[in-house]
């Protein structure tokens, strides 16, 4: 084997053997991890996925290179709000593998070189500095509206949500299985389980709202846009807060009939009143004696008012003598 026939005297990288050998990164991140060490001093501040995507690392083949290199304490993100709403991504690259204390603690310490927001700092050069990273901004002003980044983590653990009821674990349940089967649609709304499981919160409103699965998926995919989707979890997020549909107003209350005025029964007797469901004019009790008397020729006879005690008693009595059941 030739080793080094002609070696170069300037313009080359110096690369660790624990980068160059490591067993769990791939190609793609050993790749981009040696380029931003290679990038010369006074190269503007550029996010990771912008340096990535002109050595042709586009797409999955990103995220699967960064999610390796945030793995294993290469690479480094904190996200935090601006005053406006937008929201900032600070990356830090080190050429060795860092903690997150020691990330945290690298964060705050002011580099040797300028600003980090005019330079990014090649981590692994031969020089007296600090290895630490730079705080990029990624300005989506002129392609998409102000959203979280999906690349991003936040800085500390969110707050524990509250635990979901049955009805609301089956309606999280249906809504990240629809947000992983876009994916089989359209390619470039590939969602990972933790990125569907986060905006599953924001489509259950959809189904809150008297929507079918059908009705969301066909929202989501509908409208491409023309310049396509750079980040599937911040387009979907941002349609499902965007194109949220109106709460459906709640029915009004039934009208019930208002009742009919009390009239005189007109039958003999002792005068008393009723509420008539139509043109009669005696009361139900008064029209069944007078079938009774039209019919048998003598009005009907009362029935036996019993009370419940003596009737009781008397049922027991029929079941305990010889011939009762």
């Amino acid at each position: 084997m030739l080793r080094h026939a002609i070696a170069p005297s300037r313009r080359f990288t110096k690369a660790s053997h624990d980068v160059v050998r490591h067993p769990r990164l791939s190609s793609d991140a050993k790749i981009l991890l040696l380029y931003v060490q290679g990038l010369p001093e006074d190269t503007p501040c550029r996010p990771l996925s912008e340096l990535a995507r002109k050595l042709g690392i586009k797409g999955r083949a990103y995220q699967k290179a960064k999610e390796q290199l945030v793995a294993h304490g290469y690479v480094h993100e904190w996200r935090t709000q601006g005053g406006r709403g937008r929201w900032i991504t600070e990356q830090l690259v080190a050429n060795t593998p860092l903690t997150d204390e020691q990330a945290e603690h690298l964060r705050g310490a002011p580099l040797t070189t300028s600003p980090p927001s005019t330079q990014i700092p090649t981590v692994g050069e031969p020089a007296p500095r600090t290895v630490g990273g730079c705080k990029p901004v990624e300005d989506h002003s002129d392609k998409t509206t102000p959203h979280p980044p999906s690349e991003a983590r936040p800085a500390t653990d969110p707050e524990p949500e509250p635990t979901p009821g049955p009805a609301d674990s089956h309606q999280l349940a249906c809504a990240e299985r629809v947000l992983l089967s876009l994916r089989h649609t359209r390619r470039e709304l590939h969602l990972g389980v933790r990125e569907a499981r986060a905006l599953a919160v924001e489509a259950v409103k959809w189904l809150e709202r008297g929507l079918s699965e059908s009705d969301l998926r066909q929202a989501l995919l509908a409208e491409r846009p023309e310049d396509g989707v750079r980040s599937a979890f911040g387009f979907l997020r941002y349609r499902l807060i965007q194109k949220l549909p109106a709460d459906p107003a709640p029915p009004p209350p039934p009208q019930l009939p208002s009742p009919t005025a009390l009239v005189v029964c007109s039958s003999p007797g002792e005068e008393h009143v009723f509420r008539p469901l139509g043109e009669e004019t005696e009361c139900a009790p008064c029209r069944q004696a007078t079938a009774c008397a039209t019919f048998y020729g003598t009005p009907a006879p009362e029935p036996d008012r019993i009370p419940w005690r003596e009737r009781f008693a008397k049922i027991e009595v029929t079941r305990s003598s010889p011939g009762g059941e």
